[in-house]
């Protein structure tokens, strides 16, 4: 079949306003990690109606969700979807219009699937709050990606089109400090300072920093450090996030500010306790080679500003990129700057120009998967580099 582009876009147009709507009942029916259910039901009834096997409740968690679409036997390829927003600024991280362009995606490559005549599996596996528990983390603990040939997913930002690049493995840690209440005139000696567990620990992090590489992160708050001034704090807590490129350096990392922290609870007299308040990530590790596949059709659609990514924090992305080859690119919604976790994040993802960096977006993972699909040799390149990187025989990872 000849024109490819021309039937993908057309096909695009004609399901354009039901994209549309989705896009915008998510934008205004926003839902916290977990409690997304009405954007779980809105995502599943428009792949149920386009002929997608549906399985609610995927890997045991309620708006988790399988879309499947078989034929034969051949790849398995999975375009996973998000669709959790941010607590007051609602879908700040626009995770509606990641997840519908992953819809759109699916629904358009089992179209050209029957088309084709082509054999495989494509997926659409919606992946709840990312932004706080990590559902991918949890399906990759599950073995879920293991025997994915291929996933991906192409996250929104403003400007233009980003490659995917690479994300800090992260640990979120929660350290708290318990002392005794004391009056902090009359009888402060008579108290021990959960407060300044928090301080020795901060001060002793400020200290590490100078040590450690400078592509990690350390940064935390205060959560607690007590209820009037006059009053010695029996109860201090201050939560960190700890970054670095590797899950071998974040393991070496953590273990430096948990030592810290033991310091900090020793030199003040307080007792410490350690907990990971939120799910840890692993650094997402890009597929070079099926990175270009997208970007080589990204150019097949005309578009020519496309740019390495400068900064990056956490995802659950990178979970999944240690379990089978992954790429997660980000797609333009305005050729402004925009700043994510924002409101004005979130107004851009419904306004009209949204919808060319999510149409372009949709198309390059679509013409990624048909090449998938037809051309055995670029699979077989593809794990080839996934193989090598993770030297799966060893169990390693990076």
């Amino acid at each position: 079949m000849e024109n490819r582009k021309e039937i993908l876009s057309e096909l695009f147009d004609k399901y354009r306003n039901e994209f549309k709507e989705l896009n915008e009942y998510l934008y205004n029916n926003p839902e916290l990690g977990l409690q997304e259910y009405k954007a779980c039901t809105a995502h599943t009834n428009i792949l149920k109606k386009y002929g997608f096997e549906i399985e609610k409740g995927f890997a045991n968690l309620e708006t988790a969700y399988k879309a499947s679409y078989k034929k034969g036997n051949g790849p398995r390829i999975a375009i996973l979807a998000e669709y959790d927003a941010l607590p007051e600024i609602g879908h700040g991280c626009g995770h509606n219009a990641y997840g519908v362009t992953s819809i759109a995606s699916g629904i358009l490559v089992k179209e050209l699937m029957q088309k084709l005549d082509l054999q495989g599996e494509i997926l659409v596996i919606g992946t709840p709050a990312e932004e706080t528990n990590g559902a991918k983390v949890d399906m990759a603990k599950l073995g879920i990606f293991n025997d994915i040939d291929i996933a991906m997913s192409v996250h929104p930002c403003g400007e233009t089109h980003f490659r995917s690049g690479k994300s800090h493995a992260m640990e979120a840690l929660q350290f708290t400090f318990k002392g005794k209440t004391a009056h902090a005139a009359a009888s402060p000696h008579e108290g021990i300072n959960a407060l300044d567990g928090v301080l020795n620990l901060f001060n002793s992090i400020n200290a590490l920093r100078q040590q450690m590489l400078p592509s990690a992160r350390i940064h935390g708050i205060i959560s607690k450090g007590g209820e009037a001034a006059n009053i010695i704090p029996d109860l201090a807590i201050a939560n960190f996030y700890v970054r670095a490129e590797t899950l071998e350096y974040l393991k070496e990392l953590v273990e430096k500010v948990k030592n810290c922290a033991k310091g900090a609870a020793l030199a003040s007299g307080t007792k410490l306790e350690i907990i990971n308040y939120e799910t840890s990530f692993a650094n997402l590790v890009t597929n070079k080679k099926l990175m270009k596949l997208y970007e080589k059709n990204l150019r097949t659609l005309g578009v020519t500003d496309i740019r390495d990514r400068e900064g990056f924090g956490s995802t659950d992305m990178g979970d999944v990129s240690h379990c089978c080859p992954t790429i997660h690119p980000h797609f333009p919604l305005t050729t402004r700057h925009l700043i994510g976790h924002t409101i004005e994040f979130a107004s851009a993802t419904i306004q009209e120009e949204a919808y060319k960096g999510m149409k372009e977006a949709c198309l390059a993972m679509t013409l990624s998967c048909i090449d998938i699909f037809e051309k055995p040799e670029i699979l077989k390149e593809i794990k080839e580099e996934f193989y090598q990187t993770f030297k799966e025989s060893k169990g390693e990872k990076l």
